[in-house]
Formats: C-alpha cells, sequence, structure tokens
C-alpha cells in the first residue's frame, strides 16, 4: 500500500496527514505568500475550527472568504481561529492545526461558527468562546452561523431578542431552548444588527454571498458565485427541503374515515357542511375533533392534503400544472400556485424543476 497521504494547507491552517515535513513547509510558504497579497487594511474574516469540526461548513467560509481573489480590490484577509485548546479533529478523518488563538476575534470584521458539534445532543459551548464572541461583537464585529453554528451564537447571548434560522432539522429544538430567540424555520438566512445565521449547511453559501453583496456590491458576488457555479440568489426557503409530514390521525379516529374519502376525492369541492354531514356532526364538533387529532382545521388540513398530492405528482409525473391544479381540487391555476407557494415555499414549477424525476 502507497505511503502517499493528503495535505491542504490554507492560510494558517493546514489539514495534515503526511509525514513529508519539507513539502509542508513549502505549502505553509506559499499559503503565507497568499495570505499576503490581502492589503493590511482589509476587512479581516475569522472562521472557529473545534474539536469535531463540520468539514463542509468549514470549507465553505475557506471557499468564500480565504481564497485569494486578486481581481477584486481590497479583498478579504482570512484566519483560522482555534476555538479552544486541544487536538482540533474534523468530519472525515481530519486533523486541523490552526495557529490563531480566540485573542484575534478582537481584530476581526466578520467571524464564521461553521457549524457546531452535537447540535442535537446539547454539546455545551466553552465559556472562553462565548465571552471572545461577546467582546469581538462589542467591538463592532458581524458574528455568523452556518447551520447548527447558530447554537454557540445562542449560547453566547448574541440572539436574545433577535431573529434567527438553522436547519429545518433544529428550529424546533432552537425555539424551545431559546424561547427569547424569533425562529423562522422557513427562510435560506437571517440577518439581524450584525448577526447573520443561516439554514441548513449548503445555505451558508447563500449567507455568505449574500455578505460578499454588502461589502463589495451585486456585480461582486454575482462573479464568486459563477465561480461556484452558484446562483447568486435562490429564490425560496429551506421549507421546500423539509420532508412533508405524515397525516396525524391516530388510528381507528372517527375522523379516519373521512379523511380517507376527501383524500379519494380531491378533486371535488369539500367545504366544511360537506365535511360535517359526511361525518353526521355539526361543524362546531368536527373542527374541536379535527384540533385534537392532527392540531390543525379542517380546511387547512384539506389544503396540506392537496398541496401534498400535488408535490407527489409534480415528482413523479409529467402532468400538466392545469391537470393537476384539476385533479387535486384547487379550483383554479391561481389558487394553485397560491396555496403551494404559501406551504412549500416555492412555485408548482420551480417545485418540479428541482425534485421532479426528469430534473
Amino acid at each position: 500500500m502507497s505511503n502517499l497521504r493528503y495535505v491542504v494547507l490554507i492560510q494558517d491552517c493546514h489539514f495534515c496527514e503526511t509525514r513529508d515535513t519539507d513539502y509542508i513547509d513549502k505549502l505553509r510558504s506559499d499559503s503565507a505568500k497568499m495570505s499576503q497579497t490581502a492589503p493590511r487594511n482589509a476587512p479581516l474574516v475569522c472562521a472557529l475550527a473545534y474539536d469535531g469540526l463540520c468539514t463542509f461548513e468549514f470549507g465553505i467560509a475557506v471557499e468564500l472568504f480565504a481564497l485569494p481573489r486578486p481581481e477584486f480590490a481590497d479583498w478579504y484577509r482570512y484566519a483560522t481561529v482555534k476555538a479552544e485548546p486541544g487536538p482540533i479533529r474534523a468530519t472525515g478523518g481530519i486533523t486541523i492545526e490552526a495557529q490563531d488563538d480566540l485573542d484575534l476575534l478582537r481584530q476581526a470584521s466578520l467571524i464564521i461558527v461553521p457549524g457546531w458539534r452535537g447540535a442535537g445532543d446539547d454539546a455545551p459551548v466553552p465559556p472562553a468562546l462565548c465571552a471572545a464572541l461577546q467582546d469581538a461583537y462589542a467591538q463592532g464585529a458581524r458574528i455568523a452561523s452556518i447551520c447548527s453554528g447558530v447554537f454557540v451564537l445562542a449560547a453566547a447571548g448574541l440572539l436574545t431578542g433577535k431573529s434567527a434560522t438553522t436547519h429545518w432539522r433544529y428550529t424546533d429544538k432552537l425555539a424551545a431552548r431559546y424561547p427569547d430567540i424569533s425562529v423562522d424555520p422557513d427562510v435560506l438566512f437571517v440577518e439581524d444588527d450584525r448577526v447573520f445565521t443561516s439554514a441548513g449547511s449548503a445555505a451558508g453559501l447563500d449567507l455568505g454571498l449574500h455578505i460578499i453583496r454588502q461589502d463589495h456590491g451585486a456585480q461582486v458576488a454575482a462573479s464568486v458565485a459563477r465561480r461556484l457555479v452558484l446562483p447568486a440568489q435562490r429564490d425560496g426557503g429551506q421549507r421546500q427541503f423539509v420532508p412533508r409530514p405524515e397525516p396525524k390521525a391516530r388510528m381507528g379516529s372517527d375522523l379516519a374515515a373521512l379523511q380517507d374519502m376527501i383524500r379519494a376525492t380531491l378533486d371535488e369541492d369539500w367545504p366544511m357542511a360537506r365535511m360535517a354531514q359526511t361525518a353526521a356532526t355539526s361543524g362546531r364538533t368536527l373542527a374541536r375533533r379535527f384540533r385534537e387529532e392532527t392540531g390543525d382545521t379542517p380546511l387547512n388540513w384539506l389544503k396540506l392534503e392537496r398541496v401534498s398530492r400535488a408535490a407527489e405528482l409534480l415528482e413523479n409525473s409529467a402532468i400538466p400544472l392545469a391537470d393537476i391544479s384539476d385533479v387535486c381540487g384547487f379550483g383554479s391555476a391561481e389558487s394553485f400556485r397560491r396555496d403551494f407557494r404559501k406551504l412549500m415555499g416555492v412555485p408548482p414549477i420551480r417545485y418540479r424543476e428541482r425534485f421532479g424525476a426528469t430534473a
């Protein structure tokens, strides 16, 4: 088996899995030369590195802000900062060595928290890291998190009374743990008083391009996006990526027969009066039972069923949009577009382009 290992050096940080010290020294020298291309007065971007580092999220920060771009004046300086003492191991069997510590955050224009270890396991945030972020923010730095990195910002108290977002898997947990944060589960990123938070991992690219657009203008952000083979701005939020919920009615529920009948005849009109008559109850009683068993009103449940069925047809068939609107009982193409976009975050045609079988 070959002894060849791979090394990637990024300015003051390198992913190291090699014994070739001469080669490492050469890469360090090349990296230092690259960092010198940025003017000394250029804004400093610091990305945090911690044990259990989310490699992809960290790579987003590196790609957007560390990569030299001599075609742009006053591009960023970049540094990787150790968030804590000890080894820095990243996902994928990578070990990172970073030369800078938390003291450098005092000089930062932008600090990026690329995820956080064990977001679903209540991994504590070191007090020293919280204090360093608080000091940097008080001195005017912008603080940005990618995906689960929002839990670091929340632990540091930087999101108190502010709006924020994170990956859809964590939005409920974030809201429950920090009720003083206004959590938006749908958007790709949120900016609130120099604090930026992004949704799932790839949304960090959207947030980074947004920051570049603020700092250097739309043309520069569009140029960076083209090099990344990305749209400069994505439409819709992350709701379009959230798995559709399963029906909440319990087994043996009195509503089950009614719900099955409605699903089988979605193309028909189902006002409250017809639902109540079919269920042999009053409209008020039906509404109460729906609320108890599904957590929603009968008409909202019906709308969700229609949108869910439409999404399945958009994903798995080539049926024209007008026919999908009729089959699912929206009543008109405008109602179809309005209800679908409200629940899924994007219009039907965009949804098919992204998730359809021929996409």
